[in-house]
């Protein structure tokens, strides 16, 4: 111990002597290894040098890694989680460090299953405005009171307003005694106030606030993962928008069910296609819906959804870590089968922040070519694996080329589904 300590400190002088002169600096620039790395554990990484170096674990204490190696490769294991450092040597000199973050092990289950999901906004949506026939012409008691398209309403008269039924005693208690409506809206994540005077329809009679609203909203998309032990689970890889507003929907809460397809509309050149699906004749609530995000929906399932192709856990992998070339998806072009087509990964950014659209796929399975003419609308979700790792999922199909799209890494997916790659003690309370 006494005699490694002391080559280190007389290598560290001469390094720095070495430096202060500018001897070393060609070689600094010249070893090509990372500065950075995160593997899990019991994962391997390679690191390949350009002059043979020598490694080793700075705080071997840790024994966080397993480092086999080459003169110019060097393969690090992950043993156990944490941080450490690795130190490469150039002829007995320390040259290079690079920081590696073991995580702990993480599997999922790929998804690949047509869902069916329906959404409960947080209040009421306005969608549209709509005139009132009064005695004194046509107006909009919405538009009068400055209520916007994409509003939420979610009071009235200090009562919580959760679905359109409970709108209507309000218009009616108005009508009758003259005072207006007090409404709460929720606009670009900012609660404001206005009053609302409902007026008379001169043709039914009746009270209108000239507002067409929405309470929920429902259609299709595709399972991607599901955690084995908390069942925690992703979907779609993108955000559920009001078809009406084109604006995020603000979800209280939803539900999955499991979904039929029943016929492909094939997508062509300038004409995304679509799966045209209807929900499973139960009508079996198999989990909630709790989040919806530019990264997908997210909850938890109450119930195994089997893909019957799939359903052992595989490792994820990191953006680092996606390669371009062959890969696979799982999705549902028939009734419920889940199948395996064949993707290429064409292009794929390593990202350090969440970001959506990290990967550029084309769709190469002569099978899903012809049935579908590549990615359509409802295929969104569908978990892409590579190497054995879940790396993705599609997210969108380029309108002009059908066969490609783009596609989100998986570890953004996983964090908003509120599971932490990089934060141990918060995944294993998951």
């Amino acid at each position: 111990m006494a005699s490694e300590r002391i080559r280190k400190i007389i290598g560290s002088i001469l390094l720095v002597s070495l430096l202060a002169i500018g001897f070393l600096k060609p070689v600094k620039e010249y070893i090509q290894l990372p500065k950075n790395v995160t593997i899990f554990q019991s994962q391997t990484a390679n690191l390949a040098s350009s002059i043979p170096v020598q490694a080793y674990e700075a705080d071997s204490h840790k024994e966080a890694l397993a480092i086999k190696q080459t003169d110019f490769d060097v393969e690090v294991s992950g043993k156990r989680a944490g941080e450490t450092e690795l130190v490469f040597e150039w002829g007995g000199i320390p040259v290079k460090k690079t920081e590696v973050n073991v995580l702990p092990d993480l599997k999922v289950i790929p998804g690949g299953q047509s869902i069916g999901v329906k959404l409960n906004t947080l209040g009421v949506l306005v969608v549209g405005h709509h005139q009132v026939n009064t005695a004194e012409g046509k107006q909009s008691p919405g538009e009068n009171a400055g209520v916007q398209v994409g509003d939420i309403i979610t009071e009235i008269n200090g009562k919580k307003i959760e679905e359109m039924s409970d709108v209507t005693p309000f218009i009616e208690a108005s009508g009758k005694t003259g005072k207006p409506l007090s409404l709460v809206l929720f606009r670009d994540n900012k609660s404001r106030k206005t009053k609302l005077y409902p007026l008379k329809d001169a043709d039914d009679r009746a009270y209108r606030i000239g507002l067409y609203i929405r309470d929920s909203a429902a259609g299709i998309g595709t399972m991607t993962f599901i955690e084995p032990q908390s069942k925690k689970y992703g979907a779609l890889g993108h955000v559920i928008s009001d078809m009406d507003t084109k604006k995020p929907i603000v979800v209280h809460d939803g539900e999955v069910m499991r979904s039929t397809v029943t016929s492909i509309e094939k997508g062509n050149n300038g004409n995304p296609g679509e799966k045209i699906a209807r929900f499973s004749r139960d009508r079996v609530i198999v989990g909630d819906i709790t989040r919806n995000s530019p990264f997908g929906i997210f909850g938890r399932l109450n119930q195994n959804m089997p893909n019957g192709i799939a359903d052992k856990p595989l490792p994820v992998a990191l953006s680092h870590e996606v390669k371009e070339g062959p890969a696979k998806i799982l999705t549902v072009v028939e009734d419920d089968k889940v199948e395996e087509f064949d993707v290429k990964v064409v292009s794929t950014i390593p990202q350090k922040f969440p970001a959506t659209k990290g990967l550029v796929i084309k769709v190469t399975d002569p099978r899903l070519l012809e049935k579908t003419g590549g990615i359509v609308q409802g295929m969104s979700g569908s978990p892409i694996i590579q190497n054995g790792k879940v790396i993705g999922a599609v997210t969108h199909v380029f309108v002009n080329d059908p066969t490609s799209g783009y596609g989100v890494h998986i570890e953004w997916m996983l964090n908003e589904a509120g599971i932490n790659l990089y934060e141990a003690k918060k995944q294993t309370a998951s």
